[in-house]
């Protein structure tokens, strides 16, 4: 009932959420006014990490330098490790790769000299060791490298000094501002756990919501069977109220969804209600009494059979409840997660009084939708957010890279996008059952609902490009 649609939304909305607060590496903003030791120090600090990413195999130039470590065998502990992917996700980071601003190849003679010392320390020693390694020992080990390897370094100070800017004070601020921002990293487990839960509970949320909007024709309806009998009771009750139009107050669907097992179960399981809710409930039924909707049902000379009951509910959510702001403002109120859904969770509840309406046994059989549609979709969402986070570093790069050949400037575009770019390229690489074209169409029109009015047509260029590029590498197949 859940559909792939709403899956992908959520995810794409948790992954955004959770790569804007993960990041386990904060880096220093520039200085604003420096001074020239300040302003040296900085440049230092950039370069260095600039430094790290190379030495763990990263391209730090966007192919427009060779890297002085191009022919030698890569440590394999430290290619590609998780302290440099991390470093290599932040958005500081990719904008100086991008725009080139690293002066890290003034240090080209000195790095693979640095390269080759790392397995001479004590710390490496004891780094290759630890049969999985956590980025804390990633951290412990990068410091081991810049204290020993780079900060006493005779040969990197003499390349140091030859930059004109150079001072003393200003290269150990940046050494300093380098061990400071990876001493200072955070363990990231937590706020994964804290979003994979988020998801779980998000879609959880949205099926609770399909209850919740059956349950207004319920509490509607016994909303208005209290006003009758209230004004039965008044003290000079009309003939009308005496003997009111029972249509509404009886009507067959109603009864049926009350009765139904499924219903009733989850209802009172989750003890759902709108008690809570009584000037939204007073609203949408003066609305509907005021509307030419009930006017022609009540008025309607014929005996109400059951599917003419199903179809006036059915109009009065497309046409009264649904597109209505009270509604959205109530929910918006109770749960920051219904914002999107109602729309989607709207359509369910159409579908399922048209189910109503289709039974030949005036309701008893009908089984409400479930949660998802099979155990694949209940899959669905935590594995496509589960790899994304896994590979956001690799699918990052290749987006950069098709986004430096068309020329787009990397420091305007929405985070929005990259996120969703990435969640599009973890489907298409990792879930073969679902075609291409199905892909490239819901993401891009998540990004037309969701980013900027341009970002369909960039996202769908990009994503061509790295369709494009995955066939001829031989790494996607299929249609």
């Amino acid at each position: 009932m859940i559909n792939r649609v709403l899956i992908r939304i959520k995810v794409v909305q948790l992954l955004y959420s959770y790569l804007l607060t993960q990041s386990e590496f904060k880096i220093e903003p520039p200085i604003e006014n420096p001074s020239r030791d300040k302003k040296y120090g900085y440049d230092l600090y950039l370069d260095l990490l600039m430094l790290i990413l190379e030495m763990s195999g990263l391209d730090v130039s966007s192919g427009r330098r060779q890297s002085p470590l191009r022919g030698i065998a890569l440590n394999k502990h430290i290619d590609r490790n998780a302290l440099a992917r991390s470093l290599n996700s932040i958005d500081e980071i990719r904008t100086i790769i991008l725009r080139d601003r690293s002066g890290v190849a003034q240090f080209d003679s000195v790095i693979p000299a640095i390269y080759d010392a790392i397995p001479t320390l004590p710390a490496y020693k004891s780094y290759v060791r630890i049969k999985k390694p956590e980025l804390k020992d990633d951290v412990a080990l990068w410091v081991s490298i810049v204290t020993n390897l780079i900060a006493d370094n005779p040969q990197f100070m003499a390349v140091a000094r030859k930059n004109p800017d150079f001072t003393l004070a200003g290269f150990t601020r940046g050494v300093n501002s380098l061990l400071h921002t990876l001493n200072e990293y955070n363990d990231n487990r937590t706020l994964f756990n804290h979003a994979r839960h988020a998801l779980d509970y998000s879609l959880d949320k949205a099926h609770e919501l399909y209850y919740r909007l059956l349950l207004l024709s319920v509490e509607i309806t016994r909303m208005q069977d209290q006003r009758l009998d209230a004004a039965k009771h008044k003290y000079l009750p009309s003939d009308e109220d005496l003997h009111p139009n029972m249509r509404f107050v009886e009507n067959k669907f109603v009864k049926a969804l009350t009765d139904n097992a499924d219903f009733q179960a989850y209802v009172d399981g989750k003890k759902l209600t709108w008690d809570a809710d009584v000037l939204l409930l007073r609203g949408l039924l003066d609305k509907i009494i005021e509307s030419d909707l009930y006017t022609e049902y009540m008025s309607n000379p014929k005996e109400p059979d059951f599917e003419a009951d199903c179809n006036f509910w059915r109009q009065v959510y497309k046409t009264i409840i649904l597109p209505g702001d009270e509604l959205a403002e109530a929910l918006e109120s109770k749960s920051v997660y219904w914002n999107d859904d109602i729309h989607v969770m709207g359509t369910f509840v159409l579908k399922t009084i048209r189910r109503f309406a289709q039974s030949a046994t005036g309701g008893t059989d009908v089984r409400l939708l479930p949660q998802f549609k099979d155990e694949e979709d209940s899959r669905f969402g935590p594995s496509l957010f589960e790899l994304a986070v896994k590979h956001c570093d690799e699918y990052r790069e290749l987006i950069d890279s098709f986004v430096n050949e068309h020329r787009w400037d990397a420091e305007r575009l929405a985070f929005m996008d990259i996120v969703i770019m990435v969640t599009a390229i973890t489907e298409l690489m990792n879930f073969p059952a679902i075609p291409i074209a199905v892909t490239l169409n819901e993401y891009i029109e998540i990004a037309n609902a969701y980013s900027t009015p341009r970002s369909g047509a960039f996202i769908n260029g990009i994503l061509y490009s790295v369709i494009n590029h995955l066939k001829e590498e031989g790494k996607l197949i299929k249609g």
